[in-house]
C-alpha cells in the first residue's frame, strides 16, 4: 500500500511517500503554506497525485510523552485530513525526527537556505521510514 507521511510545521510542511511494497520511504517536497486550511488543501492534492491509500502525521510530542499545543494541532489536522481524503491516517510519534533530520544533513553538508528548504522533507522521509519499519 502506498503511504504518505506529513511533517506539519508552521511555516514548512515536509511530505514523503513509500513505494507499494511499503519497504522504502521517498521525499516528495514541502509545503510552503502558513494557514492550516492551504496546507490541508495542498496535502489532499497531493494524496491524490501520489495515489496514497494511507496517510501518516507526525505527532509532535513534548520529550516526556505529554501533548502540547503543537501535538493537539497535529491530531486535529490528521482528522480533517481523514474526513477529507476518506482514507486512514495514523498518527506517528515524531520526537527528534527534526534533529535526525539536521544530522543527516550536517553528514551531506547541506547548509543555510538550502536546509531550511529540505529540513521538513527529511523529517517527514525520517516519520514515514520509522512508521514502515514498524508494520514489518
Amino acid at each position: 500500500m502506498k503511504i504518505l507521511a506529513v511533517d506539519l510545521g508552521k511555516a514548512r510542511t515536509g511530505i514523503a511517500v513509500s513505494d507499494k511494497g511499503e519497504r522504502l520511504a521517498s521525499p516528495v517536497g514541502t509545503i510552503t503554506e502558513y494557514t492550516d486550511e492551504r496546507i490541508l488543501n495542498k496535502v489532499v492534492e497531493t494524496v491524490k497525485e501520489q495515489k496514497a491509500e494511507m496517510i501518516v502525521v507526525g505527532h509532535p510530542k513534548n520529550m516526556d510523552g505529554t501533548r502540547g499545543e503543537s501535538a493537539k494541532r497535529a491530531e486535529d489536522f490528521a482528522q480533517q485530513l481523514g474526513e477529507l481524503t476518506g482514507l486512514p491516517v495514523a498518527l506517528w510519534d515524531e520526537r527528534m525526527t527534526t534533529v535526525s533530520a539536521i544530522g543527516y544533513l550536517n553528514q551531506t553538508d547541506v547548509r543555510g537556505k538550502k536546509r531550511k528548504q529540505v529540513v521538513d522533507t527529511v523529517a517527514a522521509t525520517i516519520i514515514l521510514q520509522d512508521f514502515l519499519d514498524s508494520r514489518k
